[in-house]
């Protein structure tokens, strides 16, 4: 049997909210009962599609497995930046994968610096030129390096789909965001005392611009922080911005379910 989450949303009837996890890394090491069990405790809670991301060439391959074996999963390629420094050429040749919908998590990472800056940013700008070429949307993983960040995209072209992955800013952060045309990806990190500018820019971010994640199993959400994340907690992080917003949570997931489908031109499967 199936494990459930505890305290876990779940649907009473047709009309509860449906969500998609924009990303989320449920064919890792960090699902020790696998990706099945992951999905299908989503699918109870409501979280009817999953954004699985690729890291490196490994987890890429991985993604792209579990999206063949699951109609509800789509999968992603890409090159962290921890891991710049093996080349965007070890996950170029999978870009091309049908049911690839984006190039990512690609970006920036100052705060651990696990690869040099100079190779970050050679990969982050490699990226974003496959993204470009492919008509693939681009998810940007930024960590103390909003400045960099900013300059590179406009160095390169921004992607006419692109997603700020794990928002972390602040209004500031936010409007530079919007005013390139990317959408803001809220992930548990919202609902934690700690990250009033993130509120911040969850309460200003305009509907039509807002993705809502886990990043599991990563960043739990309130009232789970500290625990092992899943899919099937992303309704946590609608209600909390529903409540930040004054708004009813099923404004929040139809809002965020939409503009998820569109910037990664999702298909009907």
């Amino acid at each position: 049997m199936s494990q459930q989450p505890d305290q876990q949303p779940t649907r009473s009837d047709a009309a509860a909210p449906q969500w998609i996890d924009s990303h989320c890394h449920v064919h890792g090491d960090g699902f020790p009962h696998g990706p099945g069990d992951a999905i299908e405790a989503a699918a109870h809670a409501g979280v009817t599609t999953l954004i699985t991301v690729g890291c490196d060439r490994a987890t890429s391959l991985a993604a792209i497995a579990v999206a063949d074996d699951h109609d509800s999963v789509y999968a992603t390629v890409g090159l962290h930046p921890h891991d710049a420094v093996n080349g965007v050429d070890t996950i170029s040749d999978l870009i091309a994968t049908p049911g690839v919908v984006a190039v990512g998590e690609a970006g920036l990472d100052y705060f651990y610096d696990h690869s040099p800056r100079e190779l970050q940013q050679r990969a982050f700008a490699e990226q974003i030129q496959l993204a470009n070429e492919h008509d693939l949307a681009l998810v940007v993983h930024t960590r103390d390096a909003w400045a960099d960040t900013f300059d590179v995209l406009a160095a390169e072209g921004v992607p006419t789909r692109t997603i700020l992955h794990c928002f972390t800013g602040g209004p500031e952060e936010a409007q530079r965001g919007l005013d390139i045309g990317a959408y803001l990806s809220f992930s548990g990190i919202v609902t934690f005392k700690g990250a009033p500018d993130v509120q911040a820019a969850a309460t200003m971010c305009p509907m039509d611009r807002m993705l809502v994640e886990t990043d599991s199993p990563y960043l739990a959400p309130v009232p789970h922080r500290g625990k092992q994340n899943q899919p099937a907690w992303v309704p946590h992080v609608g209600q909390f911005i529903a409540d930040l917003r004054d708004v009813a949570v099923s404004e929040i997931a139809a809002a965020t379910t939409a503009n998820t489908r569109q910037v990664f031109a999702l298909s009907d499967r």
